[in-house]
């Protein structure tokens, strides 16, 4: 039986690391130098005190991309002391799922979210699917049931950016009856968009814009912003 990503991630969630093992590894078979999967088969070896090959896959990983976050702190977090107690095990994989990059991730609120009762049944760390309709995002559970819609300043921005070849993944945050989290991950970075952050604070960035624009007309400054975007 194949199994994917999500399937790897709904396991572990259920404190069942030794068949999370055995489906990270047979992803590994389809792709070894997955540094994701490989983080999610290192995480579930050190929970269940497999320290040994915990650490040799977090260096793997380290081996394909140096600056790694997760397998750094990974590393770090197996030369202390930690509780194998699941609740514990599911923080960690929370909170491994969740890892913040700077102009990689970003958490976002849900508008137009779905009925009260499709809401409910979401869970934390639960992969959504983005699909790009009528100039929004739409984000699906299975492709299928409808969840809510991105904001449209972060939606124009990722239609842009879908649209040259960049990949993006979803999960549920948090949820309430009225209320949808969702963390966004760029995963794949097309190379007409090197250099470009995917998620920026616009707050920040307003001030610099407006301070390089200073000394064009005010048709001019409308297009620096969108460029530097």
């Amino acid at each position: 039986m194949l199994h994917s990503k999500d399937d790897a991630i709904k396991t572990a969630l259920k404190g069942n690391w030794e068949e999370a093992i055995k489906i990270n590894k047979q992803l590994l078979k389809e792709n070894p130098e997955d540094t994701e999967t490989l983080n999610r088969l290192a995480l579930a070896f050190s929970i269940i005190g497999r320290a040994p090959k915990a650490k040799s896959t977090y260096q793997k990983v380290l081996e394909l991309d140096p600056l790694n976050s997760i397998a750094l702190k990974g590393l770090k977090k197996l030369k202390t002391p930690s509780s194998r107690k699941n609740g514990d095990s599911q923080n960690l994989l929370v909170n491994n799922i969740f890892l913040e990059e700077t102009g990689k991730t970003k958490v976002v609120d849900l508008i137009n979210i779905a009925q009260s009762q499709v809401i409910s049944g979401l869970k934390t760390g639960q992969s959504l699917t983005l699909q790009v309709k009528r100039s929004k995002i739409f984000v699906t559970q299975d492709e299928r049931q409808y969840i809510g819609v991105l904001p449209d300043d972060i939606g124009k921005r990722l239609i842009k950016f879908i649209g040259g070849g960049n990949k993006y993944e979803a999960y549920v945050r948090s949820s309430t009856s009225n209320s949808v989290t969702v963390f966004l991950k760029e995963v794949k970075k097309s190379g007409r968009f090197k250099g470009q952050l995917s998620f920026v604070s616009t707050e920040k960035k307003l001030p610099i814009k407006k301070l390089k624009a200073k000394d064009r007309n005010d048709g001019d400054e409308e297009e620096t912003v969108y460029e530097e975007e």
